[in-house]
């Protein structure tokens, strides 16, 4: 018998002098957040898609367009003889302004000069709106596009100009159009 109360005595000594292990976390991922985020996001977005097409439907004076890329615009000047349009790495030179959707200037296309970008090339920081409307723009056209807050500057806004989730008002006027000679 006393060898079997030696043998127990040492088995819980040996489970005894283990380390105690620490607890590890579980994270459970309910994924209500994003899909708070974007439910919002999409309220959003149809919320400003309505105060547009209000507007539209208020300026008689202009027809406007709906573009594929989630915007609108209107042609102030209109070229109907040259097909010619931007192709991705041509060198654009053009001017823009930014104002509110009713009209108020917040940058006049003087203090933003004369801007020349290649198109479809990801490093610009150009908002997402102009960039995709100057593949519309024919070389001497002009155009007045309204774009969504998502098209602008979205939730971060511009600096102290432009407010978070604000739509925009910008007139666009391509200047020039180089063509990328670069072979692929």
């Amino acid at each position: 018998m006393r060898k079997g109360t030696i043998a127990i005595v040492c088995m819980l000594c040996l489970w005894s002098c283990k380390e105690p292990e620490a607890r590890w976390y579980i994270s459970k991922k309910s994924g209500s957040y994003i899909s708070e985020s974007v439910k919002r996001n999409k309220e959003l977005i149809a919320e400003e898609e309505v105060f547009i097409k209000k507007l539209i439907t208020q300026d008689t004076a202009h027809t406007y367009l709906s573009s594929e890329n989630g915007f609108w615009y209107t042609y102030v000047t209109q070229d109907t003889l040259t097909a010619k349009k931007p192709a991705k790495g041509d060198i654009v030179n053009f001017t823009y302004n930014l104002q509110t959707v009713s009209g108020t200037t917040i940058l006049p296309k003087e203090e933003i000069g004369v801007q020349a970008i290649k198109i479809d090339q990801s490093n610009q920081e150009l908002i997402a709106g102009i960039r995709d409307g100057l593949k519309i723009l024919k070389e001497g056209e002009t155009i007045t596009f309204l774009f969504p807050s998502h098209k602008a500057y979205g939730y971060y806004g511009f600096e102290d100009k432009i407010g978070s989730n604000i739509p925009i008002r910008s007139t666009v006027s391509l200047l020039k159009i180089e063509e990328d000679n670069q072979p692929e």
